[in-house]
This record gives C-alpha cells, structure tokens and sequence, in this order.
C-alpha cells in the first residue's frame, strides 16, 4: 500500500497546474473471462484499463492490469478450490513535451503485486527521455530511455534496492482499418552484477468487432533474471480479450 501511495503521489503531481485546462483525452476497458466445468473446472479472469490525455505541456498515461485464475484440485468429492494465479500491475507515466512533435522527457513510477512470483512486491520508479522514431499511417515505433531505482521485497521479509536502466519500445502496424498489431517490450536492466533485471513483452493481435468494441488475442511473458529459490524465472499468459474504447 505504501508503493501504491507513493505512485498516486506521483501520478497527481504530473497534472498539477496544468490540469484546470480541458485536455483530449482517450481510454480503453479490456476484459476476458474463461470458465471449465467437468472434468477441468477452473475459472480464470484478466483486465485492464488504461487512460491517456493530452495537456498543454503535458502527456499522461495510467494503467491497471489484474490476473486472476482458480483451479479445482483434487478428484471426485477430494476437490478443493485453489486459486493458482493472483497479481495486479499499476502505473503511470507522464511525458513533458519539449517541441511539437514527439521528444519529451519522461517521469515513471509503477507498482506489481503477483501472489506466486516469489514476490511481496515489486516497483519502479524512472525519469529519462522518449520519442518517436517513425510514424506512418501504417505503423509507428516509440520509445523510452532512461536511468531508474527499483523497490524488490521477496517474500519471507528480504527487501532488495537497487539501480536500473529502463529501456521501453512500442510498436503498432496496421494490416487494415480493422486490424492491427501490437508490440510493447520493456527492461528494468540492473546496474549492480547480482541484482535483478526485469524483462516484460505483450505481442497481440486486435481486430474490431463494430463501433468501440475489439477482440483482442495477447501472448505476454514476464522474466524476472533473480528470482527465490523454486521459483521459474520466465512465466507467460496466452489470452483472447474484448476490448472497449472510451
């Protein structure tokens, strides 16, 4: 909770001032539920959402991700319910603009909570410059670079700080009006040899179903270079999606 006070801190502290003008701004809802019954029974719910406006000065985005699956254990009446997956990711990025195109320098905080990582949390906080590399009415790629601190606390009590190199990349081809990919890549890389290097992907495919409403279909793997002991430093999550934009 106190990470999460302190990324709230931050997230207000970008609009400050510049809030009180009226700014475009633009959202998505992401949602997927998957449910089993007989002889698999498990129930598995993913979503997302994620807001960005425009300021004068100022280009802000917030994102929540949760994950949440339950398996029924067991065989005939020796079931029991388990839950099997359980995080939630937070963050916010907000870009000072430097020209009318795209540089800006950038502040970022966020905030992961995954019940079977090996970890009680997980948080980051970055300053640095983006910008975008190309843009066509096809695709674009943007990206983000700049020197951060990351706040690991494994679970057991053990508390790990250490400094990073965040290196983050976006990019969006267009097969058509109605379809398109995604690819967004992000490294916490660790200054200090033994600390950990975070590594996150997400490669999708969305196409539009009518008006605001898309399916989405994601393949997201998160690489963690230290992690405790029994524990798998890759984990990945494959899922289809509907998404809704406000």
């Amino acid at each position: 909770m106190k990470r999460i006070f302190q990324l709230a801190v931050i997230s207000a502290a970008l609009t400050s001032g510049s809030a009180i003008a009226q700014a475009p701004a633009e959202g998505e809802f992401e949602l997927g539920i998957i449910v089993t019954s007989g002889n698999t029974e498990t129930t598995s719910l993913k979503g997302k959402i994620a807001y960005k406006h425009e300021l004068e000065n100022w280009s802000n985005q917030y994102q929540l991700d949760a994950l949440y699956k339950k398996d029924e254990i067991g065989e005939g009446d020796e079931k029991v319910s388990q839950t099997t997956a359980q995080k939630y990711f937070l963050s916010g990025q907000g870009d000072y603009k430097l020209n009318d195109k795209n540089s800006a320098l950038f502040i970022f905080a966020s905030y992961e909570d995954d019940k079977f990582s090996g970890f009680e949390y997980q948080s980051t906080v970055a300053v640095g410059y983006s910008d975008q590399l190309f843009k066509t009415d096809q695709s674009y790629l943007k990206y983000n670079v700049g020197p951060g601190y990351t706040f690991n606390k494994v679970d057991g009590g053990e508390k790990d700080e250490s400094a990073v190199l965040r290196l983050a990349a976006e990019y969006q081809y267009k097969f058509s009006d109605h379809a398109k990919f995604t690819q967004k890549l992000s490294t916490e890389a660790a200054l200090e040899s033994g600390k950990n290097t975070k590594t996150k992907s997400e490669s999708a495919v969305s196409a539009n179903l009518m008006g605001s409403l898309s399916m989405k279909a994601a393949y997201t793997v998160t690489h963690n270079s230290e992690v405790p002991d029994n524990k798998e430093n890759t984990d990945t999550t494959t899922s289809i999606t509907f998404v809704y934009l406000f």
